[in-house]
């Protein structure tokens, strides 16, 4: 008899999930994580096969100061911009974790062993910013498993055209709206015919779409809370779901059309939904709900550690739970929006909040370092 071991064990959940068809990333980074060995380790202990960045993630690591002490006195001596030193602080790391992640990289072909970097977010609205500044995080990683992350913006959607256009994998994040996903795959797809017509090889080039899951259930949750009526409170934690089940419809539909069609034939690679914001903001929800529920082949779940630990720990993966749940998830947004709940005003908001929050999390970190570089400078003298 074959005895797992505890880690085995507790990570059967993933294992299935990941068979499942659903790629597993990790939705967190930080240099104490790459030197200690951890993030390797979750590779094989929690079948993780890529890593998201955020502008709050770096804030949360770098902010910390822990692991980066000797480069900050480095940066300090030579005088550098803040805006310098985070950037080659926040890259050091992404290019250290890509080599963590390359052999999956290159067992998959590209498919997985991913490791993202967000665009400044202060570009969000900047569509020529923005491309500007993928090309020169794309250098300055210059890694193949890096994805630059791509806000969905109004100026965003040229951005992620372009850059794609370019050879360069994107993340697309910060989705909300069904309407918006569509535009997001059809900017991929314009993307990828510009480079077609370039001559690049579509093979190299692939990207995801972040659909943003639990702050649909957040904000809705809050307003039908406000109603207070039984049809309002029975609706609560429907929304996100139902969102995100819309959402891989689109992604099926337009990925049968006959423009993708034409693109397949040159080796192009889908543009895989991901489901982000997975962590469970509302106590009284399973901890692992936007996993158990969004669980559909071809696409990625990024999660923070603690809903990695408690899918590893509790998930129920039982296979595909979202293709046969597009009626009910119709009915569910229907049923919100004849309460008075605007989706439009929902996912704009949720837009708008969500670049906000990144903004101000740059901007944080963006403080703490330059506190952190008048101290060192201090030091020096």
């Amino acid at each position: 008899m074959i005895r797992m071991t505890e880690a085995t064990a507790a990570a059967e959940p993933l294992k299935r999930l990941s068979d499942a068809g659903v790629s597993v990333w990790l939705d967190d980074l930080s240099r104490e994580r790459i030197t200690s060995g951890g993030l390797a380790a979750l590779l094989t202990t929690r079948h993780v096969v890529g890593v998201t960045t955020n502008p709050s993630i770096f804030q949360a690591a770098i902010g910390s100061g822990e692991g980066y002490e000797d480069q900050l006195a480095d940066l300090a001596v030579r005088g550098v911009t803040v805006d310098e030193a985070v950037r080659m602080m926040t890259t050091a790391d992404v290019r250290a974790a890509a080599d963590v992640l390359r052999p999956v990289y290159e067992a998959t072909g590209g498919r997985d062993g991913r490791v993202s970097i967000e665009v400044d977010p202060r570009l969000a609205h900047d569509t020529g910013a923005t491309v500007a500044e993928a090309r020169q995080l794309a250098w300055l990683v210059d890694r193949p498993n890096v994805m630059i992350k791509i806000p969905a913006t109004r100026a965003g959607l040229p951005a992620i055209t372009e850059v794609i256009a370019q050879g360069i994998s994107v993340n697309v994040t910060l989705i909300f709206s069904l309407e918006r996903y569509r535009e997001v795959m059809a900017a991929y797809l314009a993307g990828l015919e510009r480079a077609q017509a370039a001559g690049l090889d579509l093979a190299a080039i692939h990207s995801v779409a972040s659909f943003f899951v639990s702050r649909v259930d957040a904000e809705v949750d809050r307003r039908l809370t406000l109603l207070g009526t039984a049809e309002a409170l029975a609706l609560k934690g429907r929304a996100a779901v139902a969102n995100a089940r819309l959402a891989y419809e689109a992604y099926e539909e337009v990925f049968a059309g006959d423009r993708w069609l034409a693109l397949s034939g040159a080796r192009a690679n889908k543009q895989r939904p991901l489901w982000a914001s997975t962590g469970v903001k509302d106590p009284a929800y399973r901890d692992t709900r936007y996993v158990e529920d969004l669980v559909a082949p071809g696409t990625v779940n990024t999660m923070p550690e603690a809903t990695l630990d408690a899918t590893a720990d509790h998930g129920r993966v039982t296979g595909d739970t979202v293709t046969g749940g597009y009626a009910q998830a119709r009915a569910d947004l229907a049923a919100v929006e004849r309460l008075g709940i605007s989706y439009d005003e929902v996912t704009a908001l949720l837009e708008d909040e969500g670049v906000a929050k990144f903004e101000a999390a740059w901007q944080d970190l963006l403080d703490a370092v330059t506190k952190s570089l008048n101290s060192k400078g201090v030091e020096e003298r």
